[in-house]
């Protein structure tokens, strides 16, 4: 590795979703050199439009990512469109391009990737009429003929929470035996008014570039207007588990354990967005990447101070290299 593809950053973020830019505009206003590396393979990529987001309600999310790639250009943050390929515990982040780039600070907001049911038809109609999130989409389906697709017993949950946006739910067992459901799943069940289909499901009917019906193996099909289902969710941890980051098991994956503020339990590496979790929506991936830069920020700033000859305050410029942050910053931010 020759010097000049050893480029210095305060602080790279990888991940260019609403979590890492949000993270990259507040360390672009402090004045941090920063750089974003974003693969381009947004989690929300196959909705129209996101919701739930107060100024931003029904703005399409590749818009919102544009948006936000403008803001934090004006602050002078790098960004390149790239894949992280490796990160040692020197915080030395080599590209797929080949670059190497070296930070005394990581944002990781690498996301999660969705595996949908494979029933034919689920991942064709994937944002339009085939769904998972009634926050995100409820309102624009709502008082239709809602299907939910189960993929586990958990699925119970997602069916109840749908009725509040219509009261025509039917959940369709699929794969889920009958016998996993409990008592207060079926007597909560029968109190929303929701219908129980058990058999699996071979596929979605669709009729003129709309959903139809739900039809299972047995040849009976059931007409529905939408479904909603859970995908099997994998985050993407693979960098963290390379820098030695605890995880910790979950309903829906393996996530790392981060404090408030968003700080994992390797120093110096912090996690934002749907990289910490399942469900966090557009607007809590942006505010977690917020405070995790606000108090990257502050964080730097007590390592410099504490680094710099006495007398030199004011006058110090951020080094280049730090010991791993002995600061462990405060969650108020």
């Amino acid at each position: 590795m020759t010097e000049k593809h050893s480029e210095q950053y305060e602080v790279i973020v990888v991940g260019g979703g609403a979590a890492g830019l949000s993270a990259a505009l507040v360390l672009g206003r402090a004045r941090r050199r920063t750089l974003v590396v974003d693969a381009g393979e947004p989690r929300n990529a196959p909705a129209a439009h996101m919701h739930g987001y107060l100024s931003r309600d029904g703005l399409p999310p590749a818009e919102f990512l544009a948006i936000g790639r403008e803001e934090i250009a004006r602050y002078g943050v790098e960004l390149v469109r790239d894949r992280v390929v490796d990160v040692t515990k020197g915080f030395t982040v080599s590209l797929a391009s080949g670059r190497t780039v070296h930070a005394r600070r990581l944002v990781i907001a690498t996301g999660l990737r969705d595996e949908l049911p494979a029933v034919p038809g689920v991942a064709e109609r994937f944002g339009r009429d085939v769904l998972h999130c009634p926050y995100c989409h409820g309102w624009e389906v709502r008082d239709q003929a809602f299907g939910v697709l189960a993929t586990t017993p958990l699925s119970v949950h997602q069916a109840l929470m749908v009725s509040q946006w219509s009261k025509d739910v039917t959940l369709f067992l699929h794969t889920v035996p009958e016998q996993e459901l409990s008592g207060d799943d079926l007597r909560r069940l029968a109190a929303a008014g929701v219908k129980v289909v058990p058999g699996e499901v071979a596929e979605l009917v669709i009729q003129d570039d709309h959903l139809a019906a739900v039809r299972l193996t047995d040849g009976t099909t059931h007409p529905r207007e939408v479904v909603f289902t859970a995908p099997r969710a994998f985050p993407r941890t693979d960098l963290l588990q390379r820098l030695g980051a605890e995880l910790h098991e979950t309903p829906f994956g393996a996530y790392p354990v981060v404090d408030p503020t968003g700080l994992t339990t390797v120093p110096g590496v912090w996690a934002a967005g749907n990289a910490t979790g399942f469900a966090e929506q557009v607007i809590n991936s942006a505010s977690r990447g917020y405070r995790a830069g606000a108090t990257i920020n502050g964080d730097l700033l007590m390592a410099d101070l504490d680094a710099a000859p006495q007398g030199a305050r004011g006058t110090a410029r951020p080094a280049t290299t730090d010991p791993q942050t002995k600061h462990r910053p405060s969650p108020r931010v």
